[in-house]
């Protein structure tokens, strides 16, 4: 006689697939979850061994190591404990590139009245310090944040004199595309140790194309060398974004990183924001970009195989939630949803959003997620009525196909997307090109891990660990 514990399954490579809320994972013969819930399970079978010792079932009504469950599961949701640690002050919509996929619906660098004001950056900061994470993150986005550098002195500047009394971590990040690299932004980064993420698309012509600038790839290479040099290597990274015509260069991609000096690559598919959303049939954009992801993968653990570290960022997020009890910072992949709870955005204007892209929404003049203006009171923006009404709909827990799915502790929930793509933040997985993306590369991952384990795994724990050899 035994007791189930809450689980999960789904139907794998001819096989069932079983995972619990604390992340335990099992392959087993088809049939098998049928045989659990009928209690067929013999006690002297090694299955019976293996399923109590991974938490899907108990010989107790209540599982005598109850206290471990909670904290593991603590553990996995330990990303909620201080609340707000990320926050994202867009200091322009200006922009001095023309990205053909821009997500934040840029304006021309010349022009007037996209700049945050020093009135609002002094009340963002304000409010950062009103979050009760003693562990800060403040990040400068844009359009392109190194256009006005005064704003991001001053910023900085004034968190330091604020942190005097207040005694938190801050880190400082720059996302910026690396063109104007100035003197100036570079001794306001080695001063502060603030991190350069910047962006590239890959091979010569692809960025040039993506970024609409012939010149483009030079000048972001450039920017990207003096950043180095001045930094260090550890101090500068780079992500991508895969346009439809970067779908056509997996391999073309990975090497330009390898061949200039980055030793990861975190494959970002686009967003339906801003120009992006222009595109004419995301499903079928979707299943070009899983394709392209299965085949990047692969090159890239050709490349560890043979003896060069490269790791991809995105993959080992999702390992991290499948081989760790740890939390991941990644904003996609959690639940709760990571707006507000992780994430949060001031904008140049001096409004308050939930989340990168819900100030994207915004520029098509959709304020669903616009949570209030700088000036207002912080129990207000976070705690208010419209956050309480999409504390509703954020947890991958209780929402209809997500609840009952197999990869449901492993994937995360974004009613920003559900609302943008389906019309409400509760959405349709079915139909959902988010959900769609995500299961095929969490299930594609467990192919690598249960069928080809001895090839790929130590390359995997190497990526979690940051170890080489």
């Amino acid at each position: 006689m035994y007791y189930l514990l809450p689980f999960k399954f789904n139907i794998f490579n001819g096989k069932e697939l079983l995972i619990n809320d604390l992340g335990d994972y099992m392959i087993v013969p088809r049939g098998t979850v049928q045989r659990i819930a009928n209690k067929n399970i013999e006690k002297d079978e090694e299955l019976y061994k293996n399923l109590t010792a991974s938490f899907f079932i108990s010989e107790t009504p209540v599982p005598e190591l109850l206290d471990v469950m909670s904290v593991r599961l603590a553990t996995r949701k330990a990303f909620l404990d201080h609340f707000t640690s990320l926050h994202i002050f867009v200091l322009t919509l200006r922009c001095n590139q023309n990205c053909i996929y821009c997500q934040a619906s840029s304006r021309e660098k010349e022009l007037h009245g996209y700049d945050m004001s020093i009135d609002s950056l002094k009340k963002a900061v304000d409010l950062m310090f009103c979050s009760p994470s003693p562990c800060l993150t403040m990040e400068f986005q844009g359009g392109e944040p190194t256009l006005v550098p005064q704003l991001i002195r001053f910023a900085i500047e004034y968190a330091e004199s604020k942190n005097e009394n207040a005694n938190k971590e801050i880190n400082y990040v720059i996302c910026t595309n690396s063109v104007n690299l100035t003197d100036e932004i570079l001794d306001i980064c080695e001063k502060y140790k603030v991190l350069i993420s910047t962006s590239l698309d890959g091979p010569l012509f692809l960025h040039n194309h993506n970024r609409g600038k012939q010149d483009s790839y030079q000048k972001v290479i450039a920017g990207i060398t003096k950043a180095k040099e001045r930094l260090g290597q550890h101090r500068v990274s780079a992500l991508m974004t895969t346009s439809e015509d970067s779908l056509n260069y997996p391999q073309e991609i990975i090497d330009s990183y390898r061949e200039n000096q980055f030793h990861s690559i975190f494959i970002r598919a686009l967003n339906p924001y801003g120009l992006a959303r222009e595109n004419k049939d995301w499903g079928l954009y979707f299943d070009r970009f899983v394709d392209f992801y299965k085949k990047a993968l692969d090159y890239i653990i050709e490349i560890n195989l043979s003896g060069e570290m490269f790791i991809e960022e995105f993959t080992t997020l999702i390992l991290r939630k499948i081989l760790t009890p740890f939390p991941i910072g990644f904003v996609d992949l959690q639940s709760p949803a990571g707006i507000i709870n992780a994430v949060v955005v001031y904008n140049y204007d001096g409004y308050v959003y939930a989340s990168d892209e819900s100030r994207m929404l915004a520029e098509f003049n959709d304020y669903t997620f616009q949570l209030g203006k700088v000036s207002d009171d912080y129990l207000y923006l976070f705690y208010g009525e419209k956050v309480q009404k999409i504390a509703q709909l954020w947890a991958t827990e209780t929402i209809a196909g997500c609840a009952d799915c197999a990869f449901q502790s492993i994937c995360g929930a974004d009613p920003v997307r559900n609302y943008s793509t389906q019309g409400n933040m509760y959405g349709f997985r079915p139909t959902s090109t988010f959900c769609k993306k995500h299961k095929a590369i969490i299930e594609h991952i467990f192919t690598l891990l249960t069928e080809q384990e001895e090839r790929v795994l130590p390359i995997f724990k190497r990526w979690l660990t940051g170890t080489r050899g």
